[in-house]
């Protein structure tokens, strides 16, 4: 299960309730023209992703086992989630129309704060395009769902993971205790950054 970040921000009820209305009626399309809301359309394609463990085995809060139930009903409280303003789950598609990835973003309203979690196939991977995919969400979780913390965790061994949250800017934090879906616990490395630091780190602000 997620966990919000560990820093605490103050934040108004106004704040709460526009982040809320935010991730109600997120437009993906600024995303990119690829990312799709996921429906019980998507569960197949999902689970071809996810069947390959490369993929599938450093990310500790997806739903076990990767059966057409587990999935649907994945997406299904997803969607009752982003009714409340509360996470989105995106997929993305390829030429073809097949499932290449997924992101599934936790939201924390009350505490302007998101996590961000995702994975691509491996024939989509590479050529830079993970950092730059990564960056277009961090920008649309900053300024388009308006929280001003993100908080990341991955797998200790996940070379690849830190390399492209730190090369966005993200500090590190130390340890975190992750908590899998069966209860089991994994340590993580932990990141965070707040949406000012983002916005420091843009061209133009440069």
């Amino acid at each position: 299960m997620s966990a919000p970040p560990t820093t605490k921000l103050e934040v108004t009820a106004q704040e709460v309730e526009a982040i809320r209305i935010a991730v109600r009626n997120a437009d993906l399309s600024l995303l990119s023209p690829a990312h799709r809301f996921a429906s019980l359309a998507h569960v197949g394609g999902l689970i071809a992703l996810l069947a390959d463990p490369a993929i599938s085995d450093p990310i500790y809060d997806l739903p076990r086992p990767f059966t057409p139930d587990v999935i649907a009903n994945w997406i299904s409280k997803a969607r009752e989630r982003q009714a409340r303003g509360e996470a989105i789950l995106a997929v993305t598609l390829d030429e073809q129309g097949e499932v290449s990835g997924y992101s599934y973003f936790t939201i924390w309203p009350e505490r302007s704060a998101a996590e961000l979690a995702g994975a691509s196939r491996a024939d989509v991977q590479g050529r830079g395009r993970g950092k730059a995919g990564a960056a277009r969400s961090f920008g649309w979780m900053f300024e388009h769902l308006g929280v001003r913390l993100i908080g990341l965790t991955a797998a200790q061994d996940n070379v690849r993971s830190a390399r492209v949250i730190e090369a966005a800017g993200f500090k590190a934090k130390g340890e975190r205790q992750s908590i899998r879906p069966d209860g089991s616990v994994r340590i993580s490395n932990y990141w965070e950054l707040t949406r000012d630091e983002w916005r420091a780190l843009l061209p133009d602000h440069k």
